[in-house]
C-alpha cells in the first residue's frame, strides 16, 4: 500500500526524510547491493533491489547511512521496513541525530560519530514494518540530520521519519 509521504497525515505529521519533501541521503559506508537513495523513497519497495543492502560483514563493526532531513523537525514516529529481506535483514538498528547549521558532505561522516542517540539499539524482524512512537524519541530537540546504524549488516527497504517541522 503506497503512503503519500509528502502530504501531512491525519495527525499533522509529515515524513521529514522523504525525498518528495526534500530529504536526502548524503553518504554511507556500503552500497554493495542497493542504493542508500532508495531508503527515503516515498513509494513502496517493489523488491529487495529497491532497498539498501550491504555486503556480509566479516570484520567487527556495523553499517550506516547519513541523511539530511527535508527541514529541521521534531521526530514523533519512526517506521523502518525490511520488506522482502527475509534472510539478509539486520539484527537491529539505532538512530543518532543532530541539529547542524554548518557542515559539508565531506565532513559529516566524522561528525556523526558524536551525535546523540535518538533511538537506541532496537531489534528488527524479517520482511516486517516496525513503527516506533516512544517517549524516548519525543524528548530530543529538533534535528536536521540523522544517522541510521544497522547491526551488523543487511538490508532495509524504507525508513520513514514522521515529525513536525520546526
Amino acid at each position: 500500500m503506497d503512503n503519500p509521504m509528502g502530504k501531512p497525515s491525519q495527525a499533522g505529521l509529515i515524513d521529514l526524510l522523504s525525498a518528495d519533501n526534500g530529504g536526502r541521503a548524503i553518504c554511507c559506508n556500503d552500497e554493495h547491493y542497493g542504493s542508500m537513495h532508495n531508503l527515503n523513497s516515498s513509494r513502496t519497495a517493489a523488491s529487495m533491489a529497491d532497498g539498501w543492502e550491504t555486503r556480509r560483514r566479516r570484520e567487527p563493526g556495523f553499517d550506516w547511512v547519513i541523511f539530511e532531513l527535508a527541514e529541521p523537525g521534531q521526530i514523533i514516529r519512526v517506521e523502518i521496513d525490511t520488506a522482502f529481506f527475509k534472510g539478509n535483514f539486520p539484527k537491529s538498528f539505532s538512530l543518532n541525530g543532530e541539529y547542524m547549521e554548518q557542515w559539508t558532505d565531506q565532513s559529516i561522516a566524522a561528525q556523526s560519530l558524536y551525535w546523540p542517540v535518538i533511538l537506541p539499539d532496537t531489534e528488527l524482524k524479517a520482511d516486517n514494518l516496525l513503527s516506533i512512537k516512544q517517549a524516548a524519541i519525543l524528548k530530543h530537540a529538533p534535528i536536521t540530520h540523522l544517522r541510521l546504524n544497522i547491526f551488523p549488516d543487511g538490508g532495509i527497504s524504507r525508513l520513514r521519519i514522521f515529525g513536525v517541522p520546526t
